[in-house]
C-alpha cells in the first residue's frame, strides 16, 4: 500500500475502526462541534479561524475522491481488510458501513463554519458537522482525526499571527508616522539636526514581521500551512511553499497581489566563504558589486558583530547611501532586545557608551542619521535598516518595540523574524481544540448528548466540558458567542447564526480568496 495514496479512512486512530459497531442502535444522525475549548497562550484570548476551506479542496473533495470513491470496491475493502485485521482485530476489520459509503459515491457530509477569519472567544464552536443520508452517523466523528491532523495548527498559527500584528499595530500607532519634522546628518559619529518637512516612505506594518519558521518544522505540509496562516496578518515569509498553497486553495495570485514576499539575504556559509581577513571584501562585494540596488539582509555576526556595525558598514556609507535600496543588518545572537535596543535604555546628553550598550539601532543612527517624524520618534534614513529573527517570541517582540519606544524610535526601524519555536512548539492543547458529538437522532427520537468529566479540573475552567444540543454561534459586540441546548428546529430558525454551509455532499459550497479573509480579519485595514 503506498500510503501516500491511502483509502482515507485508513488516517485515523485505530479505536474509531469500531465505533460504527459501539454506537446506540439505530443511531441515524450525529451533530459534532469543533471548538477551541482554552487557550494557553496568556496573549491570546480569542482564536483565529482559518483552514477549512484548504482541508476541503485537498482532502474531502480531492483525496477522498482520489482514494476512496474513484477505486474500485474490492481494493478498498481488500486494502482495508489486510491492514485492520492484521493490527487490530477481525472485528474491527468489518467493512459493511464501508461498502455503503463506497456504493453511495460521495461523502454524505455537511460542514457549516464561521466565516475564515473570524476571530471567536474561547469555547465558541467554530465548525459544525454532520451526517445528511440517515444511517451515516457514525463517519461524523470517524473523521475526527482525520480532519484535526490538517487543521489544529493552521488555527494555532493564524491565531499566533494575529497577536503579533496586534502588537505591531500598537506601536505603529503611537510611533510611526509617514511625515518627518525633523532632518538628522550625521557625520562622524555627530548629528546636525534641522527642520524639515517632507514624506517618508510608508512603513507597511504588515512587513513588520517575517516567517522565519520552515527549517524547524515537522514537514514540507506543515511550514506551508502554518505559513499561510502567517501570512493573513503580514506579507513576509521564508517559506516559498506557501506562496503557491494560498494560490491553490485560497483565491490569490501573486502576480497581482501581495501574497506573501521575501527579501534577498545572506548566510554564515556566504560570509564565511571569504574567511575572517576577508570580512570587509565580503561586505563590499556584496554591497558594491553583487546587489547594486534593491534590499539586502546580510547576517552580521558570524565574527565579530559590533566590529561590523561600527567600522566596516561606516566604512560603506557612501557605498549605501548611494544605493537605491535598503541594506538591512542582521544579529543572529545574543538577547535579541538588548542586540536591536543596547543594554542602556535612556542615555544622557554626551554620555560615551560602548556599543552594545547602544545597540545596532543607535549605532546605525549615530552613521547615517535619518528623521524624526511629527510622533517625535527617530527613523533611520531609509538606505539602512535593521531585522533580527533568533529566538524571538511574543514577549520579546513585546520588549523589543517597548525599548525602542523609550529610547526615542519608532516601531518601523526593524523588522522580527517568527521562527519555529513560535509556530511549531505548540500543540493541539494550546488552543484546545476538539471535535465533540453534541446531537443525535437515535430510533428517529432527537437526543441532546454531552460529555461533563467531573474530574476535569485544568485551570478551574473545566474546559473539556462540551456542549450540548444543537448550537448557535452569534455576534455580541466584538464578541463572538454561541448558545447551546438548542434542538434542530430551534436552531434552524434563528437568522443570526454565523455558522454557514461550506461543504455538503462531496462539494463546496464557499469558496473565499485571501484578500477576502485578511479584510475580515483585520477589518479592512491590512
Amino acid at each position: 500500500m503506498d500510503i501516500r495514496k491511502a483509502n482515507p479512512l485508513v488516517l485515523t486512530d485505530f479505536y474509531k475502526t469500531i465505533h460504527h459497531l459501539a454506537y446506540a442502535p439505530g443511531l441515524d444522525y450525529l451533530v459534532s462541534y469543533w471548538t477551541p475549548r482554552m487557550s494557553r497562550y496568556e496573549y491570546a484570548d480569542k482564536a483565529v479561524v482559518f483552514g477549512m476551506q484548504a482541508f476541503i479542496k485537498e482532502y474531502l473533495i480531492g483525496y477522498f475522491n482520489e482514494n476512496f470513491f474513484d477505486r474500485s470496491l474490492d481494493e478498498i475493502v481488500s486494502e482495508y481488510k489486510r491492514l485492520i485485521s492484521n493490527t487490530m482485530t477481525l472485528q474491527a476489520a468489518d467493512t459493511e458501513e464501508i461498502e455503503k459509503l463506497h456504493r453511495l459515491g460521495y461523502l454524505p457530509i455537511k460542514i457549516k463554519a464561521v466565516a475564515e477569519g473570524t476571530r471567536v472567544n474561547i469555547k465558541t464552536p467554530v465548525y459544525e458537522i454532520s451526517n445528511t443520508v440517515k444511517g451515516f452517523g457514525w463517519l461524523v466523528n470517524y473523521l475526527e482525526t482525520f480532519i484535526s491532523v490538517n487543521i489544529w495548527h493552521t488555527m494555532n498559527s493564524a491565531t499566533v499571527a494575529y497577536s503579533y500584528r496586534k502588537v505591531v499595530n500598537e506601536y505603529y500607532d503611537r510611533t510611526v508616522s509617514e511625515k518627518a519634522i525633523k532632518k538628522a546628518e550625521a557625520e562622524n559619529g555627530k548629528l546636525t539636526v534641522t527642520e524639515c518637512n517632507i514624506s517618508l516612505p510608508k512603513a507597511s506594518r504588515a512587513a513588520a514581521c517575517g516567517d522565519f519558521s520552515m527549517r524547524g518544522m515537522t514537514s514540507i505540509e506543515s511550514a506551508e500551512k502554518s505559513s499561510a496562516a502567517h501570512l493573513l496578518s503580514f506579507t513576509g515569509t521564508a517559506t516559498i511553499g506557501a506562496i503557491p498553497w494560498l494560490e491553490q486553495y485560497y483565491n490569490c495570485d501573486c502576480t497581482k497581489e501581495v501574497v506573501g514576499k521575501g527579501v534577498p539575504s545572506t548566510e554564515h556559509s556566504v560570509m564565511s566563504s571569504y574567511g575572517r581577513d576577508g570580512e570587509e571584501e565580503c561586505y563590499r562585494h556584496l554591497i558594491e558589486d553583487v546587489f547594486r540596488t534593491g534590499p539586502l539582509s546580510i547576517v552580521s555576526d558570524t565574527y565579530d558583530y559590533w566590529n561590523v556595525v561600527t567600522n566596516i558598514i561606516p566604512s560603506l556609507k557612501e557605498s549605501i547611501l548611494a544605493r537605491d535600496g535598503k541594506i538591512v543588518i542582521r544579529g543572529d545572537s545574543g538577547d535579541p532586545a538588548d542586540i536591536i535596543c543596547g543594554t542602556k535604555t535612556i542615555i544622557e546628553d554626551g554620555e560615551i557608551c560602548t556599543p552594545d550598550e547602544l545597540g545596532t539601532v543607535r549605532c546605525l543612527w549615530n552613521t547615517f542619521g535619518g528623521y524624526i517624524n511629527d510622533k517625535g520618534y527617530k527613523v533611520l534614513d531609509s538606505h539602512i535598516g535593521v531585522i533580527y529573527g533568533d529566538a524571538i517570541t511574543y514577549e520579546r517582540a513585546c520588549i523589543i518595540y517597548d525599548r525602542l519606544e523609550k529610547s526615542g524610535f519608532a516601531a518601523s526601524n526593524v523588522t522580527l523574524g517568527i521562527g519555529s519555536f513560535t509556530y511549531q512548539y505548540v500543540t493541539r492543547d494550546s488552543l484546545g481544540q476538539a471535535l465533540k458529538a453534541t446531537n443525535a437522532i437515535v430510533g428517529g427520537k432527537e437526543r441532546q448528548i454531552f460529555k461533563d468529566p467531573k474530574t476535569d479540573k485544568v485551570k478551574g475552567a473545566n474546559f473539556k466540558k462540551s456542549q450540548k444540543g444543537m448550537c448557535v454561534v452569534y455576534r455580541q459586540g466584538d464578541d463572538i458567542l454561541y448558545q447551546d441546548e438548542l434542538t434542530f428546529e430551534e436552531a434552524e430558525k434563528r437568522k443570526d447564526n454565523l455558522l454557514v454551509p461550506v461543504f455538503c455532499d462531496g462539494k463546496l459550497l464557499v469558496d473565499e480568496s485571501l484578500a477576502d479573509i485578511r479584510a475580515r480579519l483585520h477589518n479592512g485595514r491590512f
